[in-house]
């Protein structure tokens, strides 16, 4: 088996599900190790799927070995950040320890490129609420902090090493496929846009804002929604990096500006045509007033242009997918 194969872990996830879907459709060699604990088999639409954890040193190992892999895409985590803020072991458990020992599995194959599935959650609450690559990092949840671990982890192995690497840190994803192929399927998702989706196709009764004291035009929180087509175009774009011979490197996944909650909301119901029943609630803890990316440094250093930088694309394709999902029971 001489042809070159590239490792996606949590690849039957939300986001992994629609990056698999970008390499098949590029004649990429894929295989997706899953699981299946939060991710679908039936979203795995390119490549073999081998059901197994990344901790799994035997099964990671067999892998690398079977598929000739020389690259790894690596989104296989925990991603729920009041979850790592209650239980902080499990994140440290699967985001970190599990990294670590896939790194390991990597560095004795000889694994060329790695692509991690990095957070803005590692800059935490950033002073003006807008974050670049070299913002302070300072977490304040598990999820955050796991993720940070494992950029250093891959920054201490590519000095030692020949292994190089991207880590994305992505801000707020949302929609899905426009096409409808795959989508996030995640129950109880936390994402706005997702679960302001599932409160339009009547899956929820209502929508909750918290925080409408905050320090921005309209009292709501500001985040940076990025769909998720792009933020899988942008690893893509990685991986070319890469291969031309890139060096080691972190990059903002993002469109430089945000939309509040309520901007968000109305467009839900703009494009539903009917209003959601909003309920508003005190702020969480921990959760900023606005967080947005800058993110010129991918832009120039990938060549990468987002083509669904639209609120209403975003909106339509999350609620184009729930209706979906509604319609299969």
């Amino acid at each position: 088996m001489s042809k070159k194969s590239v490792l996606v872990t949590g690849g039957a996830g939300y986001i992994g599900s629609h990056v698999v879907r970008q390499l098949g459709e590029a004649g990429e060699r894929v295989v997706t190790l899953d699981n299946l604990s939060t991710g679908f088999a039936d979203a795995v639409l390119y490549g073999d799927l081998i059901e197994g954890n990344t901790g799994d040193q035997e099964r990671v190992n067999q892998i690398l070995n079977d598929y000739n892999v020389d690259t790894v895409l690596h989104f296989a985590a925990h991603t729920i950040v009041p979850e790592s803020v209650s239980n902080p072991l499990k994140y440290y458990g699967n985001n970190t320890c599990n990294s670590r020992s896939l790194l390991e599995c990597c560095q004795n194959h000889g694994v060329k490129n790695f692509i991690f599935s990095s957070t803005a959650a590692v800059y935490g609450m950033p002073k003006d609420g807008l974050a670049k690559e070299d913002t302070p990092l300072a977490p304040i949840n598990a999820y955050g902090t796991s993720k940070l671990m494992t950029e250093w982890m891959l920054r201490d192995l590519s000095a030692a090493s020949e292994l190089n690497y991207v880590a994305l840190r992505y801000f707020n994803v949302a929609g899905s496929d426009p096409e409808s192929r795959i989508g996030q399927s995640t129950p109880n998702a936390t994402l706005l846009i997702k679960v302001a989706c599932e409160a339009a196709v009547g899956k929820r009764e209502q929508i909750y804002i918290f925080g409408t004291d905050y320090a921005t035009p309209d009292g709501t929180g500001i985040r940076d929604y990025i769909h998720v087509e792009d933020l899988a175009d942008a690893h893509l774009k990685a991986l070319d990096y890469l291969r031309k011979g890139g060096e080691s490197t972190i990059v903002n996944c993002g469109y430089s500006h945000g939309y509040s909650v309520r901007e968000v909301l109305e467009m839900v119901e703009q494009v539903n045509g009917k209003p959601l029943k909003i309920i508003e609630q005190d702020r969480r803890p921990g959760d900023p007033p606005s967080l947005v990316a800058n993110t010129d440094k991918i832009r120039k250093l990938f060549n990468w242009t987002p083509r669904y930088d639209d609120l209403e694309a975003i909106t339509r394709s999350s609620l184009n997918w729930e209706k979906k999902l509604l319609e299969r029971g």
